[in-house]
């Protein structure tokens, strides 16, 4: 008879969560970690080597679930303004729990050189080729630009896409947004932006 699978690495990276949230990487205690998990250091070691393994893990956690959205949003079966579009939607619903990952992974990304590096590496095998696939498409098909550099094409698609709709979420209390704009009327607005620009039609 099989033995049951253990929950002793679920456990670990939501003790992990919470603290590298409140107090950052560095800032957290390993052994409070495991108080937490109700587990041992040895246990945390020997899953996690490093904290850095560890902060990649509650980065996955939340990550690979999004992937999965993101790679149903941009699936090659509608034009590429609609996969766009429903990119930016996604990224308007952003959970709460969602957002808590964000902050932590700019604040990481922003103190260690190290993990912004395997940050982006695991990024690379994620969204990144996803959306650089939705601008090939689009460049083929003449709906986007070929004239600019893909790395420009794509920083200026996620960071339209990702920037508002992150400050929307995180913000909107203290800017001046349409407090009954429909969020999906929100993004619209942002592809509207990308594909038109925001300077007046001469």
């Amino acid at each position: 008879m099989a033995r049951p699978k253990s929950d002793i690495q679920p456990r670990i990276v939501r003790a992990a969560k919470v603290r590298f949230i409140h107090e950052g990487v560095d800032g957290a205690s390993l052994r409070q970690i495991a108080r937490e998990a109700g587990t041992s250091l040895g246990m945390i070691y020997y899953y996690y080597p490093t904290k850095d393994d560890l902060f990649l893990a509650v980065v996955e956690d939340v990550y690979s679930k999004l992937l999965k959205d993101l790679a149903s949003a941009l699936a090659p079966d509608t034009p590429v303004q609609e996969r766009l579009l429903r990119l930016y939607v996604r990224l308007g619903q952003v959970s709460e729990s969602e957002l808590s990952v964000v902050r932590l992974i700019v604040r990481e990304a922003l103190g260690s050189s190290e993990r912004l590096r395997r940050l982006l590496e695991r990024f690379k095998r994620g969204h990144i080729p996803l959306v650089i696939q939705t601008l090939q498409d689009g460049c083929a098909q003449g709906v986007i630009r070929n004239d600019l550099p893909l790395v420009q094409l794509l920083l200026a698609t996620m960071a339209l896409g990702t920037i508002p709709q992150f400050v929307r979420a995180l913000a909107a209390e203290h800017l001046p947004f349409d407090k009954a704009q429909d969020p999906d009327e929100f993004a619209a607005g942002l592809l509207g932006v990308l594909f038109r620009g925001v300077g007046a039609a001469t």
